[in-house]
């Protein structure tokens, strides 16, 4: 497989890319509801892993999972690919290790790939994000403004009440300001106990999830991954690292990052060419997820390239497990 003559990624990898994160779903939707957080995690790893093996690629981990709570990962500058271009990779394997623990809605598996250097090496440590979708003037809205100007400005553009408008937030501790404000500023807050992926993406489609816009701190990983997917759906995201000590922001300026206090545009965390897929493991208001019906398998995956702007709805039915879901 070669690079389009044009530069990119060949399309043929979209929906081979499609298939990583359907095997990732299945072997992880095996356990669901089992409240084994860190076994639904490795399966999903073992059979991303397993599948990301057979791309004609030559890719590297930039982006990797599960340092903040030692779970299995796909660790950062791990070789994957059967040889192929140079490519950078971005993975959650699951993505709501916690949900899928649970059972509960929105879990997902989460992968992209980039022309080499196309994604922004983020360490993993918590990131402030702030993302909205397509049909906002460029700059409406700003991580270092707050909650109250944000919520006004996109009302204004919108021409509806800031009562109107829903802003997602995850369900932390560290959030009580950025919930009271947004309350108080006269908007609705949608919590979510994990997952921010999602609530990105959601915000790209308000009509069908309400979610406006994005507000909080999550992992500096998803908002890469988060990036990617914006890069092809159309909105804004603009985030900066968050280090919980002087070891993080050490190993950030390794990283590339000297400048802990960066603001990163959407364009700085995904800056090429990308292809990004999630497959749902459980059911949630982005994707339905794996379901088992004898030795029928049915995965439901949403699939972006930015070079193009296209996005798919992918339905596959497995007649027995994927091999690689069965490690």
């Amino acid at each position: 497989m070669t690079q389009a003559e044009n530069g990119g990624l060949d399309r043929i990898l979209v929906m081979e890319v499609v298939r990583v994160t359907e095997v990732a779903a299945v072997a992880a939707a095996k356990l669901r509801g089992r409240g084994n957080e860190k076994g639904a995690d490795k399966a999903a790893v073992d059979a991303m892993r397993a599948e990301l093996g057979k791309l004609s690629i030559h890719g590297t981990v930039v982006i990797g999972e599960g340092e903040m709570d030692e779970a299995p990962m796909l660790y950062i500058g791990e070789k994957l690919g059967a040889g192929g271009p140079e490519v950078d990779i971005a993975v959650d394997p699951l993505e709501g290790t916690t949900i899928c623990a649970k059972s509960a809605p929105n879990a997902l598996a989460v992968l992209a790939i980039s022309e080499k250097g196309g994604l922004l090496h983020a360490p993993d440590m918590y990131m402030d994000k702030i993302a909205i979708g397509p049909g906002y003037p460029e700059g409406v809205v700003d991580l270092d403004a707050s909650p109250a100007d944000n919520l006004a400005a996109m009302a204004k553009v919108k021409g509806v009440p800031v009562s109107a408008l829903t802003a997602c937030i995850l369900d932390r501790a560290r959030h009580s300001d950025i919930i009271r404000a947004v309350r108080e500023a006269g908007a609705s807050v949608q919590l979510i106990p994990d997952g921010d992926i999602a609530g990105v993406i959601w915000t790209t489609d308000p009509k069908e999830t309400g979610v406006d816009i994005y507000l909080g701190h999550g992992g500096a990983p998803e908002g890469v991954l988060a990036a990617a997917a914006l890069r092809s759906m159309g909105g804004q995201m603009q985030g900066r690292l968050v280090p919980s000590d002087d070891s993080e922001r050490v190993r950030a300026a390794k990283m590339g990052i000297p400048d802990i206090d960066r603001k990163f545009m959407l364009q700085d965390l995904a800056s090429t060419d990308v292809i990004f897929s999630a497959s749902g493991v459980t059911g949630g208001s982005l994707l339905d997820g794996v379901t088992f019906d004898g030795d029928m398998i049915e995965t439901e995956t949403i699939v972006m390239r930015s070079k193009t702007g296209t996005m798919r709805r992918v339905r596959t039915r497995y007649r027995g497990l994927p091999e690689s879901a069965n490690l």
